[in-house]
């Protein structure tokens, strides 16, 4: 549902009911993750997607149907699978299954909604869990985690609400959108309750050290991923605003001052990466050296063979271990034979996502690995205690 926030924000604005269809759990190839949403307003608009358009049909007529229902309509859950068996079933031809919870929102009667669409649309920590398994009566029942532990809404019972928040918290602390299970009576045993944790946390930050051309490119990799891209350069007549209009920090600093002061503000965690496109080593040995020694999700740097053979012998008398010598991605990027900036940046853009996901980068042609991967990375602040 937050993977739509903003909109659905909007239509909480207008205080009209609107419908929402989350995918709840999935097996197989499904297409789509736990969280995402597709949501109708009472003129019949949609927006977004549970299935990539397999069912999106069965269930936008279910979403109607729950607003034609009136206020205190229970929420639907239903189950897709594979459909191969009947050409005019409904179903997923890609072989996967999806649970989806088609839930009525008033936005006056649900405060905890309204409130984490807001949180949402404002960038701030914070997550929902709704109750997507369990009695007829708690289904859709839903907290508002926020990210000092403090909550809103309730699922019915105080023991329960704690218990439940708890978890949300520690998700949130991830960055992690999942289901948890916990009791009913709040205790960690007994008769179970299915929790849909909807995390929602600022973007992660990408750090590009050195305005060229190239960097250019993997600014608009960078934002199409979803990231905070940052441009940073000591040289004043190359980074600026007018050459990298889609960044949104351009930043005259030496690499390595602007790393430790973001840092020390908090402002970076596990899921930053790091691209030096310098390569000059008065530029790059300061910030790698710096770079190496955090725990973030990815390491870059730019430049041929021979660069890179030097640059490892001069972080080596830094200090630099071999360990952490390891995560440096140098070259920087997958071998795509990449000539021009943009195929450059999708080289590296490449390499980010098969790291962050665990990938190989080989052609899934013939292949006998799984087509979507977990993430490996939290949001987790540099330097705050693990959750």
């Amino acid at each position: 549902m937050l993977d739509i926030a903003d909109e659905l924000h909007r239509w909480s604005g207008l205080g009209a009911p609107f419908a929402v269809a989350t995918v709840v759990a999935i097996g197989g190839s499904a297409p789509r993750q736990p969280g995402a949403a597709l949501a109708v307003d009472g003129g019949g608009n949609a927006i977004g997607s549970v299935s990539g358009g397999c069912v999106e049909g069965a269930v936008y007529e279910r979403c109607q149907e729950v607003l034609a229902a009136g206020p205190g309509a229970a929420p639907v859950l239903e189950h897709f699978g594979y459909s191969d068996d009947d050409a005019f079933a409904v179903g997923l031809t890609c072989g996967g299954e999806i649970d989806i919870l088609v839930q009525r929102i008033d936005p006056a009667a649900r405060p905890e909604i309204t409130g984490a669409l807001a949180a949402a649309v404002a960038g701030e920590s914070a997550a929902v869990a709704r109750i997507v398994e369990g009695p007829a009566e708690l289904m859709g029942r839903a907290l508002l985690v926020r990210s000092d532990g403090s909550y809103e809404g309730s699922l019915g019972d105080p023991e329960r609400d704690r218990t439940a928040a708890a978890e949300t918290s520690a998700l949130l602390a991830a960055g992690r959108t999942a289901t948890t299970v916990i009791g009913a009576d709040g205790s960690r045993c007994g008769v179970p309750l299915t929790l849909l944790v909807e995390a929602s946390v600022p973007p992660p930050r990408m750090l590009v050290f050195g305005a060229i051309d190239f960097a250019a490119a993997l600014v608009r990799a960078g934002k199409f991923l979803g990231y905070r891209v940052s441009i940073c350069d000591a040289r004043p007549v190359f980074a600026t605003p007018r050459r990298f209009p889609e960044a949104d920090d351009v930043v005259v600093d030496w690499p390595h001052r602007y790393l430790d002061a973001e840092v020390a503000a908090g402002r970076l965690d596990g899921r930053t990466v790091v691209c030096v496109l310098t390569h000059d080593a008065k530029f790059d040995i300061p910030l790698l050296e710096r770079a190496l020694r955090l725990p973030f999700a990815y390491v870059g740097a730019m430049g041929s063979r021979r660069t890179h053979l030097d640059r490892l012998d001069r972080l080596r008398e830094t200090g630099v271990t071999e360990l952490d010598l390891n995560r440096l991605h140098s070259p920087i990027g997958l071998d795509l034979g990449a000539r021009t900036p943009e195929e450059t940046a999708l080289s590296i853009a490449a390499e980010i996502v098969a790291h962050g996901r665990g990938g190989t980068g080989t052609p899934l042609t013939g292949a006998h690995t799984p087509i979507h991967h977990e993430p490996k990375i939290s949001p987790r602040r540099l330097g705050s205690p693990a959750a």
